[in-house]
């Protein structure tokens, strides 16, 4: 089922949520090819002093990329976040993403990201200053946000209300207040409120980890589309999954162990052609982390992975791990089973 944003069609309805440090383009075009229909870049900074930096040349990179082209900026100044919004467009953003949902301190320190939530005028400021600046482009501006600041400062529906009349054309809501982090579990029933509150559409956030629970947070929240963080770190499959099991109904089989060392290595062999050796080598490790931790031995590959500083034997390393994996399993174990993999399956398959 297709989505609108704006004049903008989405191939369906399931998106990878922007994460610093994870979804750079390598790790998005990766999701898209594996059933994610939407992608939104790591968030960059409204900073224009910090626009030439390595790091904000490397989140602005869409050389290859599909569209739509979705880019989230964050700031607490409404002129400089105009300005970024600009500067991204220039650079090829067909979409602009307001971030205020990030809950790391060193964002929120600054009064950046969900922090803004207690500061309604000047959210609303920001808002209508990147709508204002993407209209003449024909740029939609979709926003993140979380439920409120805090238990007792949940304000997620008026400021809804609020950026819809703005000019907002999507919400993400991640159903936890920037008081919570990630911590506990997620809540939905403030999103199923936006949702009702509003005609835009709007994109549930938060402890989406499996098929069954994307189906039941859709149900839950009435929401448009789902949106997936942390579950796809080491796992970019979990989008065709989540879309075989909402038009079948029933699970579609774990990858064969030959197609995730394919995936992984050439994601790696793209991560590396966008940070260089040096620093493609160390922001790799995280990514092959998380593909092993869970499988046979991962632990300890990964202990050994961490000691290698050439992307040559790193790659050779990866290759040699998931051909070892191969000969004693075709498939990697299925999502709910992942959690006992620890046992008999496990030191079977490292005795082999």
């Amino acid at each position: 089922m297709s989505l609108l944003i704006g004049h903008i069609a989405l191939e369906n309805r399931l998106f990878v949520a922007p994460m610093a440090g994870v979804t750079d383009r390598p790790f998005r075009m990766l999701c898209r090819t594996l059933g994610a229909g939407y992608a939104v870049s790591e968030m960059v900074t409204s900073r224009k002093e910090l626009w030439g930096s390595l790091k904000t040349s490397r989140r602005a990179n869409h050389e290859g990329e599909p569209g739509p082209i979705a880019v989230q900026i964050a700031g607490t100044d409404a002129a400089m976040m105009a300005e970024a919004a600009r500067y991204n467009i220039d650079r090829g953003a067909q979409i602009i993403d307001i971030n205020m949902g990030c809950p790391a301190k060193k964002v929120c320190n600054k009064w950046a990201g969900s922090a803004l939530m207690r500061d309604e005028p000047l959210a609303l400021e920001i808002v209508q200053a990147v709508v204002d600046a993407a209209a003449p482009h024909n740029v939609p501006v979709t926003l993140k946000m979380r439920t409120g600041w805090s238990d007792d400062q949940r304000n997620a529906v008026k400021l809804a209300r609020d950026f819809e009349s703005a000019g907002v054309q999507m919400l993400t809501v991640h159903g936890r207040t920037r008081e919570q982090g990630y911590k506990g579990a997620a809540e939905y029933e403030t999103i199923a409120a936006v949702k009702a509150a509003v005609r835009v559409p709007v994109v549930a956030n938060g402890d989406v980890t499996s098929p069954e629970k994307a189906r039941d947070v859709l149900a839950l929240t009435g929401a448009d589309a789902v949106m997936v963080g942390r579950a796809a770190q080491g796992r970019p499959w979990i989008f065709r999954e989540i879309a075989h099991f909402l038009e079948h109904g029933t699970h579609l089989a774990p990858p064969l162990v030959v197609e995730v060392r394919r995936l992984l290595l050439d994601h790696l062999v793209e991560h590396y052609a966008l940070y260089g050796e040096w620093s493609g080598v160390r922001t790799a490790r995280k990514h092959i982390g998380w593909y092993v931790r869970s499988l046979a031995g991962g632990e300890a590959f990964r202990a050994r992975m961490n000691s290698i500083e050439d992307s040559a034997q790193q790659l050779r390393a990866v290759g040699d791990y998931f051909d070892g994996l191969a000969d004693c399993m075709d498939r990697l174990p299925d999502h709910q089973d992942i959690a006992e993999w620890s046992g008999a399956e496990e030191a079977a398959c490292a005795a082999g």
